[in-house]
This record gives structure tokens, C-alpha cells and sequence, in this order.
């Protein structure tokens, strides 16, 4: 079974790439555009793959990596929008949706014409192995958010939403949490991911490490963040993943 891993930006991905080496030869290739990194992690044969910031480039990774892998697994960052969703909690998504994406009249809002559907739904099995990998991430860096400042992580399950907008405005995140009240988690990739899986029949996973309230109030800095919670969140959920799996 050949896993794909993606993640938006390089340094969510820089620790799996590092392990994915030491364990062995890694060839890169450029498909399409797509810089896709082929070796094998926890012992299992891996594509890697920066899909950049938002849904097109996204999808067109993900359309690169369908044809090349017999599943999907996403990490990254994103903000909180949830009750009790806090800075180094993870999400694990049962459901995406896109909630930039409005073709009324035509449709009713947020339904994605081509699979007919608004919120699509995670694999159940790959995301359960996910989750149950964040509760080990959770529990094993509870030290290190300790000492930037940062709660005891949790783990949630639910709604991750997507869009074309990076959100540090409570306004807006207040108008997201009104329209979609059980939205937990908010970013700009996963949902277009989850579309393009879907279109494919691959199975597919996403998994988002909090970095902020997805609001003005935000006190971490981001790039601190990245490097010492949000890479090894990353690789320690993709590799607690891939030895869950069959």
C-alpha cells in the first residue's frame, strides 16, 4: 500500500522528509510541476509531497498523487474555531468543506457541483488510525508546549473547513463559527484535498495541529510554532499512522 503524504507549506513536512532519508534512498521527481519525493517511511513505501498555500495548488497535487498512490494522508496547521479548541490541540477530520465556495442560485451553498456534495466525508478507517496516532503525539509533546506556554494538547474529531483566505480576523472566524457552528478547525488546503480523493476513490485522511485562534489575538510567533510543535506533530502523526495500518 503506497501512502501519500501531503502538506502545505516545507516546514510541516521538513521532519518526515528527514526521516523518510535516513531511512533510505529518496528519489524526487517533478510531475507536473509537483516536486513528489518517493521513499519509504516505517517501513512503508511513501510519496511526500508541498502541495504550497491554498486550494488550487492543493488540488493539483492531489490530482498528481491519485494516480500514484493507493491512499492520502494530509498534515499541516490551521486555526481554531471549535469550542475548546486551543493552540497545539489536533483535529482529525471526518468531514471537509470548502466555505468560500457559493454557486447559488444554481446550487445550494457550499455544494461542490462535481461530486454533489458540501461536506465530504474522510476514510473511516485511515482516519481512525490517524486519530488514534494524535492522542500518542499529544500525550508524548505535552512537555514541549509546556514550555512555549501552551495548554495540554486534545484531540478532536469533526469539521475541518477550507478556503482561500488566511483568517486573523475574529470578525470573520465569528461569521464562519455562525454559518458553520460545528466547524471545528479552519484552513486553506484540506477540503480540495478531500474533493479531488473523492473524485478518485482514494481513501484520504486530514489532520490539522492548532497554531492559532484564526483571530487577532494570536500570540506564539508562526515560524516558532512551524519548527518546534508543528514539524514534529507531523511527522509523529504520519508515522504513528503508517504503523497503525495493515
Amino acid at each position: 500500500m503506497r501512502i501519500a503524504i501531503i502538506a502545505a507549506l516545507a516546514e510541516e513536512l521538513s521532519a518526515i522528509l528527514d526521516a523518510a532519508r535516513l531511512e533510505g534512498p529518496v528519489l524526487t521527481a517533478q510531475l507536473v510541476g509537483v516536486e513528489v519525493h518517493h521513499g519509504t517511511l516505517a517501513g512503508r513505501e511513501v510519496l511526500i509531497a508541498q502541495s504550497g498555500v491554498g486550494k488550487v495548488a492543493a488540488a493539483a497535487t492531489a490530482a498528481v498523487l491519485c494516480e500514484r498512490a493507493d491512499a492520502v494522508v494530509m498534515v499541516g496547521t490551521a486555526g481554531a474555531l471549535g469550542e475548546g479548541v486551543k493552540p497545539g490541540d489536533v483535529v482529525v477530520a471526518t468531514e471537509l468543506l470548502q466555505h468560500d465556495f457559493d454557486a447559488r442560485p444554481v446550487w445550494d451553498r457550499w455544494v461542490t457541483p462535481s461530486i454533489g456534495l458540501s461536506r465530504v466525508p474522510a476514510d473511516q478507517l485511515l482516519t481512525a488510525a490517524l486519530a488514534a496516532s494524535a492522542s500518542k503525539v499529544c500525550a508524548v509533546h505535552r512537555p514541549d508546549l509546556a514550555e512555549l506556554g501552551l495548554p495540554t494538547p486534545s484531540v478532536h474529531r469533526g469539521l475541518i473547513v477550507s478556503g482561500d483566505l488566511f483568517i486573523t480576523s475574529e470578525a470573520v472566524s465569528s461569521t464562519l463559527k455562525a454559518d458553520l457552528p460545528d466547524a471545528l478547525a479552519v484552513e486553506m488546503e484540506g477540503a480540495a484535498v478531500a474533493q479531488i480523493c473523492h473524485q478518485a476513490g482514494v481513501p484520504f485522511a486530514v489532520a490539522r495541529t492548532i497554531s492559532d485562534g484564526a483571530d487577532d489575538r494570536t500570540s506564539l510567533d508562526f515560524p516558532t510554532f512551524l519548527q518546534a510543535v508543528a514539524a514534529p506533530y507531523a511527522h509523529d502523526l504520519v508515522v504513528g499512522t503508517l504503523e497503525l495500518l495493515d
